[in-house]
């Protein structure tokens, strides 16, 4: 008769045939009972419409997975069966977790982009300006790749004024998100301390994959984060990553990033001449104005200076003069001919031509009188040139 096993014994056997029998699983499911432990590992189940196992990934394991997993998700899990001796329950201990239907980088992407726009990171109203003449070009990229020879030469033939300077920084695979930070964070403290400074950080082309260091929620952070503006230059114009929608501006290429970020010295100088023509013509307009301005100045200074005012008074005394002459010239006639009337007035009634009238002169008490006022018996006096009579009214009758 066979001894009886314990239970560990039986849970350990179990365990083993468990283990060699599902070494390799490979299994789909929907996500539900998730935990994500402090300790960094993840505890799960997933189900069917008809079954349901527990599931476990180990904070290894875990710290490989891109995107974040969510209850009612529907994943595709790599892994083994083991068994939890102390417990006698097995679980599927997972190694790789995938999304069914899409992709693992490609859902991750999404998550992010997500959550990075709840958080208010892709918001055009804060989006910083580019200085339009940089003095300093911090570029975060590889010392080695091709993309920072091409930003040399554009910058060297656009805008050879600008000084860029390169922070050789890992771009593609482990450490390359947290050297990418770091830079930024490095560049940005340097472009605080000098004026009109900006930051590109980029990297040629490359799978989702070779670029996906500029895909983490750290890179993300340290762009929204600088205070100097960033310019987001990853991969070829067809490449969108997160840092895109986190930059101030993003670029199709890192080449694309220098002509975006400078002037061109050749269009400045036809502005510069344009300005110099303008200015030229606007300071001959205005001389001319000027000149134009002083004459009529001039001018009027000449009607209005004393010798035109004195000039103007003589003859406006000399107009008064001849005015007075002409006046005196007409109060005289006026006078002559008020003479001559008196005159011929006193001519014609000349004593001597009254006396050849036969007229003479009636006074009393030597005052001349109207004879017709006289009365009867009163003594008045009759006057010719040569004689006086002094005679008594005797009698007053009427002519008719």
């Amino acid at each position: 008769m066979r001894s009886p096993l314990s239970v560990n014994e039986l849970n350990n056997q179990i365990n083993g045939t468990l283990e060699t029998t599902f070494a390799s699983v490979y299994v789909n499911g929907e996500i539900s009972n998730l935990t994500y432990h402090s300790s960094g590992h993840i505890y799960f189940s997933i189900k069917d419409d008809k079954s349901t196992i527990s599931c476990v990934m180990f904070k290894g394991n875990a710290s490989y997975l891109k995107f974040r997993l969510i209850a009612g998700m529907k994943i595709t899990i790599s892994g083994n069966i083991t068994v939890y001796v102390p417990r006698g329950t097995y679980q599927l201990l997972c190694t790789k977790i995938e999304p069914s239907g899409i992709g693992e980088l490609s859902l991750a992407y999404e998550q992010l982009k997500t959550k990075l726009q709840i958080k208010g990171y892709f918001d055009k109203s804060i989006k910083k300006q580019l200085p339009l003449y940089p003095k300093n070009i911090y570029v975060i990229t590889s010392r080695t790749g091709a993309a920072i020879e091409d930003m040399k030469k554009i910058l060297a033939n656009r805008y050879s004024l600008a000084k860029m300077i390169l922070v050789p920084t890992l771009v593609q695979g482990i450490g390359a998100k947290e050297d990418i930070e770091r830079n930024i964070k490095f560049a940005d403290n340097l472009a605080q301390k000098q004026k009109d400074s900006i930051i590109i950080v980029g990297r040629g082309g490359g799978s989702i994959e070779d670029l996906w260091a500029f895909n983490e929620e750290i890179v993300a952070d340290a762009i929204f984060n600088a205070v100097a503006p960033v310019i987001s230059a990853v991969g070829h114009e067809s490449d969108f990553v997160i840092s895109d929608f986190v930059a101030d501006i993003r670029a199709s290429t890192p080449s694309n990033a220098i002509e975006i970020s400078t002037p061109n010295m050749n269009d400045l100088m036809i502005f510069i001449d344009t300005l110099r023509d303008y200015f030229d013509n606007k300071i001959k307009t205005n001389f001319t104005n000027k000149v134009s301005e002083l004459n009529n100045v001039k001018l009027l200074f000449t009607q209005h200076s004393f010798v035109n005012r004195f000039k103007n008074i003589d003859e406006a005394l000399v107009s008064i003069k001849q005015q007075f002459i002409l006046r005196e010239r007409q109060v005289l006639n006026n006078c002559q001919k008020r003479l001559d009337f008196v005159m011929e007035s006193f001519s014609s009634n000349h004593p001597d031509k009254k006396i050849s009238n036969g007229l003479v002169q009636v006074t009393k008490d030597n005052k001349i009188i109207n004879i017709d006022n006289c009365e009867v018996k009163e003594n008045i006096t009759l006057e010719t040139a040569k004689y006086k009579y002094d005679c008594k009214i005797l009698e007053k009758t009427l002519n008719y």
